[in-house]
């Protein structure tokens, strides 16, 4: 069995990390059907965010006349709507990367803004085999963004022993705060940039391009104290 140095955990994404982004083109297309215009700033305050929160953003950008949960419940009717033409599907290369991980001494869990029934169950359970046997997803809507609970709270780990990927630049910052690891899969030119701003070491356009020396490179960085 290989293993690291530091990394004891690697937590996915599952939005636009394991499974395709159907969330960044639905929200837009929601917003600019609603009257509002799409911006950055937006996405950084839609995205990541606890439903609810969520919600109450969408409805004020597009002044509509809608309390939060209303506007949220409206947004997965539309999602609905989007998914039946764009349907949710495990992206090229996650198979073979979670093989790769299935090598070493290291824990794998998955994580997103919904429940395990919707979107781990149903999406994902042909892969469930490579991941931790206890809490193979974590449904994060009422803690996001999730880095402390889920290193500290759920897994009992320091941050520098954890590895987490994905496409939102908001992570990037709760990481770079802990100083725990961090590859962006951003998926929108905002949340490059963002990433970039924010100074993201690692970024990759697919998880297909993480390779094992980037895995032992980051290792490194976290053995030294030198990830951000």
């Amino acid at each position: 069995m290989k293993e690291f140095k530091k990394i004891r955990l690697i937590a996915l994404d599952v939005d636009g990390v394991l499974l395709n982004d159907t969330y960044s083109p639905a929200i837009r297309s929601f917003v600019e059907s609603h009257g509002g215009v799409y911006t950055a700033e937006l996405e950084r305050q839609v995205w990541g965010s606890p439903h609810i929160a969520g919600g109450h953003n969408m409805a004020l950008a597009c002044k509509l006349p809608w309390s939060a949960q209303k506007t949220i419940e409206a947004f997965f009717s539309h999602h609905a709507e989007y998914i039946k033409s764009n349907p949710i599907q495990v992206l090229p290369g996650v198979e073979d990367f979670l093989k790769m991980l299935s090598q070493y001494n290291v824990k794998v869990t998955s994580y997103g803004g919904r429940t395990k029934e919707y979107i781990f169950d149903n999406y994902m359970s042909h892969l469930r085999q490579y991941f931790d046997h206890d809490k193979p997803y974590i449904d994060t809507n009422s803690i996001r963004p999730g880095v402390d609970e889920i290193t500290r709270e759920i897994f009992d780990y320091n941050y520098d022993e954890v590895l987490f990927i994905d496409d939102i630049n908001r992570m990037a910052e709760v990481a770079k705060y802990f100083n725990t690891g961090f590859i962006g899969t951003p998926v929108t030119e905002f949340q490059v940039n963002q990433m970039k701003e924010t100074g993201t070491k690692y970024i990759v356009n697919s998880i297909s391009e993480i390779t094992e020396d980037m895995l032992h490179e980051i290792d490194t960085h976290l053995e030294k104290n030198t990830t951000w």
